[in-house]
């Protein structure tokens, strides 16, 4: 049995709850912020057996998509010294990041 952790932007959330639950996947949903961005994101606890994790990721692949964002320089981390960026700049957001654990032992109460 594996455990998934997928951190999904919040803009794919609710359609991959949908998607995965109407797959017979049971998740649980805990709200997060990115480090880089610092924007919302959702992660995605999903606990089930070796031979479903390919169709998990493929659900998973399929709803949550990278896609390009403007994004407002003083949103930026970092430091950029005397440089000054008064334009919006293009970044990626969006996609998955998943980890896959093995589970020793696993309790439904």
């Amino acid at each position: 049995m594996k455990l998934l952790f997928a951190i999904v932007s919040d803009e794919d959330s609710s359609i991959l709850a949908d998607n995965m639950n109407r797959n017979g996947f049971s998740t649980t949903k805990l709200c997060s912020s990115g480090g880089f961005l610092k924007s919302g994101n959702t992660t995605f606890l999903i606990a089930t057996e070796d031979d479903k994790i390919e169709q998990a990721l493929s659900i998973i692949r399929e709803t949550c998509k990278s896609r390009r964002r403007m994004i407002a320089p003083e949103k930026l981390p970092g430091s950029f010294g005397s440089f000054n960026m008064a334009m919006p700049v293009e970044v990626n957001v969006g996609g998955a990041t998943v980890f896959i654990l093995n589970i020793e032992q696993f309790l439904k109460l």
